[in-house]
């Protein structure tokens, strides 16, 4: 196997923070001696969500064996998922940020299935996911990210499971989302249907550049390669998009 140097387009206090989660960690549960120190360890998080790598790449990369990293990454991903915001916690922030308006949108994860799995299989997708929840500032910043459901749960099923619109209508925000949340009576979707009159048209277009910055929130998920297509266990998905979300407020 050959090594090389490669860096992470990350900055240093993101890395510091997860050290320090670490290292808490570490004491709280009187665990003495480990292979890699909290800085290491952090940093093979960091690559393996960033970067997407396989364990195996991962872990030779650090000169520990697979299950050690593996046992690293999910209990780092545990802890950064348990700091993400609640909805609840998200909805008043937003509030209380004096937001016009937040984005809800639905995205798929990729997950590595085949086609006997059809609960994972997303008909608008063409392709086997997992459903993910994105509320997003008009700047199109994460305010919060759902769990995860099967890629064959619509849109606004899902929201429904998380009662992402009752918390938006109980705080008054104006909801934008597209027309997958058809049949919502609080978000404000595009106008349907064929031969639109003009000023419908122009509604959809005002309504589509707005809407827009939701599509950046889910590229910033994204940008992490881990999420670009999961070879672990589907169900994973939600936790480490959650851990995503909280390294992505530290690098904001």
């Amino acid at each position: 196997m050959l090594f090389y140097r490669a860096a992470l387009p990350l900055s240093s206090k993101t890395l510091n923070y997860v050290a320090g989660i670490i290292c808490r960690h570490l004491k709280a549960i009187g665990s003495r001696w480990r292979k890699l120190n909290p800085g290491q360890a952090a940093l093979l998080v960091l690559a393996y969500l960033k970067k997407g790598d396989t364990f195996a790449e991962v872990a030779a990369g650090f000169g520990v064996g697979r299950t050690t990293a593996w046992r690293y990454v999910n209990e780092t991903v545990e802890l950064l998922a348990a700091r993400a915001p609640k909805l609840r916690q998200a909805v008043r922030d937003a509030k209380k940020a004096g937001h016009a308006y937040v984005i809800l949108d639905g995205t798929l994860i990729p997950v590595d299935r085949v086609a006997a799995d059809r609960p994972f299989y997303s008909g608008k997708h063409k392709r086997h996911g997992m459903n993910l929840q994105v509320i997003a500032s008009p700047g199109g910043d994460i305010l919060w990210v759902s769990g995860t459901l099967p890629g064959s749960v619509h849109d606004k099923k899902a929201e429904w499971v998380w009662g992402v619109l009752a918390e938006l209508e109980a705080a008054g925000l104006v909801t934008l989302a597209d027309k997958g949340y058809q049949g919502s009576t609080w978000a404000k979707i595009p106008y349907r249907g064929k031969n639109k009159p003009e000023p419908q048209k122009e509604a959809n277009r005002a309504h589509a550049k707005l809407r827009a910055p939701g599509e950046r929130a889910n590229a910033q998920l994204k940008s992490w390669r881990i999420l670009r297509k999961l070879r672990c266990c589907p169900w994973r998905a939600g936790k480490l998009a959650k851990a995503i979300h909280v390294l992505q407020l530290r690098e904001a």
